[in-house]
C-alpha cells in the first residue's frame, strides 16, 4: 500500500521548488508543464524538469510530471523527453479512454527503446471534463498503468457551466462517480485542490468531506496545505483504539472457537473487521502506531 494523501503541484519553471521538492512532506510531487507554465515558457520548463529528473534524488517522494494534453503541440516533446528519464508516473490532463490508450502505446514504445521494465512508468489520469467524468471507468481500464484518478474541479466547473463554490456541491456527481469507478478498479481516488490557500478551516472541512466520500487523497497547490490534509486523513485516536479492540476481540473469539462475536453489545461482522484492519494499516503507514 502506498500513501497518496497529498499530491503537490509545483510549477515546472520554478527551479527552487524542483530542487527542494522532497522537503515539503507531501506523498507525491507533480512537476507541472501545463497550467502553471505560460505558452512562451513551455520549452524552458521542459528543460528544467528534465534536468531535475537527471540530477536530483527524489527517493522519498513519488515524482509525477503533468504533461500537456495530447491535443496540444507540446505533448509529443513532453512525453518523449520526460518518459525517457523515467519519472514514477505521467499525469495526463483532460483524460479520456482514447488518450490513455494512446499514452500507454507511446510509453510501451519508449520503455522498449530505453530498456525499461514494461509498465514501470505509471499513469495518473486527470479527469476535468464532462466527457471524462462519464467515461472514468473506461479511462481506468484503458491501461494497466493507471494507478489513480485525479479530479480537476476548476476546469470541470467551466465545462459544466457552473460556478465553483467552497462546499463543492456542484462537484458531488463527479466526485462520487470517480470514487465508485476507482473502488471498482482498486485504484486511488484523488480529490480536487482546495484553492483558497489561506483558509485552513475550509481546507480541513473539504478534506474531511473528501475522506468521508471515499477519496484516498487530495491534490494540493501550496506546501502550506500539506499538514492540514495529512491531519484530515489520519485516523483519530478513538478510531485506532476501536480498531485495536476489534482485532483483540477477534483474536479472543478465535481462541474460543467462536465464528461470531460481539463488542460493546454490537455484532462484529467481516466489513467491520476489514475496516479495522484498514485503519490500523493506515495508522502504521503514517507512523501513528508501531
Amino acid at each position: 500500500m502506498k500513501l497518496r494523501r497529498t499530491m503537490l503541484f509545483m510549477p515546472g519553471n520554478n527551479p527552487g521548488m524542483l530542487q527542494t521538492a522532497p522537503v515539503f512532506g507531501s506523498d507525491a510531487v507533480i512537476f507541472d508543464l501545463e497550467d502553471a507554465v505560460a505558452l512562451t515558457e513551455k520549452d524552458a520548463a521542459r528543460i528544467l524538469v528534465s534536468e531535475a529528473l537527471k540530477t536530483m534524488k527524489y527517493d522519498t517522494v513519488e515524482v509525477v510530471v503533468r504533461v500537456n494534453p495530447l491535443s496540444t503541440p507540446f505533448a509529443d516533446k513532453d512525453i518523449d523527453i520526460i518518459a525517457r528519464l523515467k519519472p514514477d508516473a505521467i499525469l495526463l490532463p483532460k483524460a479520456c479512454p482514447e488518450d490513455i490508450t494512446e499514452l500507454d502505446r507511446r510509453l510501451n514504445k519508449i520503455e522498449e527503446e530505453e530498456g525499461f521494465e514494461h509498465g514501470s512508468i505509471k499513469i495518473h489520469p486527470l479527469v476535468e471534463t464532462t466527457y471524462g467524468v462519464e467515461k472514468v471507468y473506461e479511462t481506468i481500464k484503458a491501461s494497466p498503468r493507471v494507478i489513480s484518478v485525479l479530479l480537476g474541479g476548476e476546469d470541470l466547473a467551466v465545462d459544466l457551466g457552473v460556478k465553483r463554490t467552497k462546499n463543492s456541491d456542484e462537484l458531488l456527481y463527479a466526485r462520487t462517480k470517480i470514487i465508485n469507478a476507482c473502488k471498482a478498479c482498486k485504484v486511488d481516488a484523488i480529490d480536487t485542490p482546495f484553492t483558497d490557500t489561506n483558509d485552513y478551516e475550509g481546507l480541513m472541512a473539504d478534506t474531511l468531506k473528501a475522506k468521508m466520500l471515499g477519496f484516498t487523497g487530495k491534490l494540493s497547490i501550496n506546501p502550506r496545505q500539506i499538514d492540514t490534509i495529512h491531519k484530515g486523513y489520519a485516523p483519530s485516536e478513538a478510531e485506532i483504539t476501536h480498531a485495536q479492540r476489534v482485532m483483540a476481540a477477534k483474536e479472543e473469539a478465535a481462541k474460543q472457537g467462536l465464528g461470531v462475536f460481539s463488542l460493546d453489545g454490537k455484532m462484529v461482522d467481516l466489513p467491520i473487521i476489514n475496516r479495522a484492519i484498514h485503519t490500523l494499516d493506515m495508522a502504521k503507514l503514517m507512523g501513528l502506531i508501531d
